[in-house]
């Protein structure tokens, strides 16, 4: 089995929990979904055979936080996935999971070899998608055996009904994740600022803890 990979590199996690982590990330080629706001434009993937993945992750010296694989959406490539996780965990590295949010079946196959999940809850005013309100909802309910923490990306354009509606599915599901709250970083000014702080209120009110937490590499320029 072969999987499409789009880059392989050692940086800093700027985003999230995990925020200044120094981590390997694996860039899986391919999303599912298509957010208006993505910044990332993926052209051109490399192919790969699970251990010659794994030989090139190894091949970094071993002070890193964990892997992430990435994407794009790594889950599409969900028996892939898994045999790279296969062998990353025989190392003992830990599996740290960046994804959309979605796919909860492909999830379901790979869990047991996770050891953290970044995940999206994807608002429809934000994204300019269909609302993912049901697959979410159940995606989260699997993570959720694991470490987990959900990311909102806020833009101008995001809707306090989405923001809320998500919350009420966090609080119902999981109420001990926390929320980080994204701005999109191809905006800015007082509104997003202000709907930021709104929506940390509103987190809040539902006794859900969160964080303000920009694109952090992007602004430092970093990877």
């Amino acid at each position: 089995m072969r999987g499409r990979i789009a880059d392989v590199f050692d940086s800093i996690q700027g985003e999230g929990l995990y925020l200044g982590e120094k981590q390997i990330f694996v860039r899986f080629f391919g999303c599912n979904l298509r957010c208006s706001y993505c910044d990332t434009k993926l052209n051109y993937y490399k192919e790969y055979e699970a251990p010659d993945l794994f030989n090139e992750i190894d091949s970094y010296p071993p002070e890193f936080h964990s892997v992430s694989f990435t994407g794009g959406e790594p889950l599409m490539q969900c028996d892939f996935l898994k045999e790279v996780l296969i062998l990353t965990k025989g190392k003992n590295y830990r599996n740290y999971l960046e994804t959309n949010g979605v796919l909860f079946n492909e999830l379901k196959e790979v869990i047991e070899r996770i050891d953290i999940v970044a995940m999206d809850c994807k608002l429809p005013s934000s994204t300019g998608e269909f609302p993912c309100w049901k697959a979410h909802r159940r995606f989260l309910e699997i993570a959720s055996s694991k470490e987990v923490f959900v990311k909102m990306v806020i833009c101008n354009s995001t809707q306090t009904q989405d923001v809320l509606e998500s919350l009420n599915l966090i609080r119902e599901t999981n109420p001990a994740v926390t929320v980080i709250l994204q701005p999109n970083s191809n905006e800015g000014g007082f509104m997003l600022e202000g709907k930021l702080e709104y929506y940390s209120a509103l987190c809040a009110e539902s006794s859900l803890a969160s964080c303000i937490i920009p694109q952090m590499h992007k602004i430092i320029e970093l990877r």
